[in-house]
């Protein structure tokens, strides 16, 4: 009698179990679906390995629990006017919005503002933005307060970095042009960042307005009148992008020292650039996708900002202008082209 009631509870216990176990093994068994979305994943993919990374170092596996769905909103072909862009990029969300992704990776500005049009329930993490806040995206860095969080390139201390970087390979320097757009979203704060630094290092700024590719060209003729001795290069929206080798020698030819805010600026023939470490910043958004994966909600979320930093010279650049780099800079690069 006392085995048959053993047996009884035994099986009325089972039984209370088998939902919740089985219920388990199906959350368990989900494949989440992640969406990268950039203006051309083809031409970035290090920062696509580096989010993947960023992944299955939490633990995914693609094809087993997720699936990350690659989109770009035009190919190195298509017209990239700003409303062809818009027109596009659009496109591009929408299909991910059916497809019902658990979330929407954005690899820069254009890709994050499309994402937010488009909805305001599918999470959304931006790898990387300037100022987010300044933006629109986020209500603040602590408590972003929607459906979008991410990390911040906004690094108030890279000016006055970047400054101090051109005072030591640039003897007496005393005039720096600062190149930017004064109507980007970030423009007030940008400025303000670079004239408290350069006001501590005693160095006079002289900003100079580059709007379109039509303005590259008159901007070192001005920097040249200025008698600018070093220049930084500040511009950086997509209309630029396609300009990187004409800036460089535009450089060379008025053998003005440039230092840039992207790496890719002196792989394409520039001096020396000292930037956020963009790569990492994918490979750190993983961890923002695997807490929303988890349960956590991006408003809650707060914003980081960089914590690694590059500094990439090219030797080549400098010897077209007739600068030697000090040795003690070349031993604190990351990475020098010869």
């Amino acid at each position: 009698m006392r085995l048959r009631t053993i047996a009884v509870i035994s099986t009325l216990v089972l039984g209370l179990l088998a939902g919740p176990l089985a219920a388990a093994a199906q959350q368990t068994g989900k494949v989440h679906r992640i969406a990268y979305l950039s203006s051309n994943v083809a031409r970035i993919p290090h920062r696509i390995e580096a989010f993947r990374q960023g992944m299955r170092d939490l633990g995914y596996v693609e094809g087993k629990n997720i699936v990350i769905e690659l989109r770009s909103a035009f190919a190195d072909k298509v017209k990239r006017g700003r409303k062809a862009r818009r027109s596009r990029y659009r496109a591009v969300v929408a299909e991910l919005v059916r497809l019902k992704v658990d979330v929407i990776v954005t690899g820069g500005g254009g890709a994050t503002r499309a994402a937010q049009e488009a909805t305001s329930t599918i999470p959304i993490v931006f790898t990387q933005d300037r100022d987010p806040v300044a933006n629109g995206f986020v209500a603040s860095l602590a408590r972003p307060g929607g459906n979008i969080t991410g990390n911040s390139r906004l690094a108030p201390e890279l000016s006055g970095k970047q400054l101090e970087l051109l005072m030591e390979i640039v003897p007496r320097l005393s005039r720096v042009a600062a190149v930017w757009s004064s109507t980007s979203r970030q423009s007030a704060s940008m400025r303000k960042e670079l004239e408290l630094a350069a006001g501590a290092l005693g160095l006079k700024l002289q900003f100079i307005d580059v709007q379109g590719p039509m303005d590259i060209e008159p901007a070192f003729r001005e920097a040249s009148k200025r008698y600018a001795e070093a220049a930084l290069w500040l511009v950086s929206n997509p209309n630029y992008n396609s300009n990187r080798t004409q800036v460089a020698e535009l450089a060379v030819k008025s053998r003005l020292p440039v230092i840039y805010s992207r790496r890719i600026d002196v792989e394409a023939g520039g001096l020396m650039s000292y930037s956020v470490n963009i790569t990492e910043l994918d490979r750190r958004a993983a961890t923002y996708v695997d807490k929303i994966l988890k349960g956590a909600k991006p408003a809650e979320l707060p914003v980081e900002r960089p914590r690694k930093f590059d500094l990439v010279i090219n030797l080549k650049t400098a010897k077209q202008i007739g600068l030697t780099i000090p040795p003690e800079i070349l031993i604190r690069a990351d990475k020098v082209i010869k």
